[in-house]
């Protein structure tokens, strides 16, 4: 979760560097930790969208295209 007053660029770091730690879980605190760095790099993404100015900053998601 965003600390008040961090910028997009600054949360992304503290969720990879959960990650190298081996403190990053999935969904809550209680989920898995997460193994793969690609997944590390999409919550710090998904979490910087939520910090003040991280709409702004950080581009959204590619929208997902439907098989059919």
């Amino acid at each position: 979760m965003p600390i008040k007053g961090q910028k997009p660029r600054e949360v992304v770091r503290t969720e990879l560097r959960k990650f190298s730690k081996g403190k990053l879980h999935s969904g809550s605190p209680k989920g898995k930790i997460v193994t793969d760095r690609k997944q590390a790099i999409a919550i710090g993404l998904s979490e910087a969208r939520k910090a003040p100015g991280g709409t702004r900053a950080i581009p959204p998601p590619p929208a997902r295209r439907r098989r059919g």
